[in-house]
């Protein structure tokens, strides 16, 4: 497998504390970049209504192109992981999650939001990784304690991003 290609994805599992039990291989800017991202500012509380968190989780809109870049990283997001979508530069898209392609025809803003922040409120046996969530989680490899996988800006913009798919 290349480097960009599925093998490189499954390394880099364990950045998800959920799925901590594999080894990540991280570029240390990235790893640097990504973690100062998620100390920056502790997590926001957040207040679920139905299947949906209403208020954005900063005061500042997301930007659908860092979302975009977000979702296709593959060493931050892990979105292609699971998911495929309308990137047709990337190869090796996921196939056990539904598609991106449409989510902003499927979801509301305030839906996809709980389904990042933390999925398992929706579905417990979920393996949609909890991206702004510190409790309950287990096996947290102890750089990740007290950190969330995303930051709420990131959050934001990956929601953003996920919007402008109405195809």
């Amino acid at each position: 497998m290349t480097e960009n290609g599925i093998g490189a994805a499954w390394r880099c599992l364990s950045r998800v504390p959920i799925l901590v039990g594999l080894a990540c291989v991280l570029p240390a800017t990235v790893a640097a970049q990504a973690r100062l991202a998620v100390e920056a500012v502790p997590p926001a509380r957040v207040e679920v209504t139905g299947d949906a968190i209403l208020r954005p989780l900063t005061g500042t809109p997301g930007d659908p192109a860092r979302g975009r870049a977000i979702v296709t990283n593959r060493q931050l997001g892990l979105c292609l992981l699971c998911h495929s979508g309308p990137f047709p530069e990337e190869r090796f898209q996921g196939e056990l999650a539904p598609t991106l392609a449409g989510a902003g025809l499927r979801s509301s803003e305030a839906q996809l939001r709980l389904r990042i922040v933390d999925a398992s409120r929706l579905n417990p046996s979920t393996i949609m990784p909890s991206y702004y969530r510190l409790d309950g989680l287990q096996r947290v490899a102890p750089a990740w304690q007290g950190k969330t996988v995303l930051s709420a800006q990131q959050i934001e913009d990956v929601i953003a991003f996920l919007r402008t798919l109405r195809d």
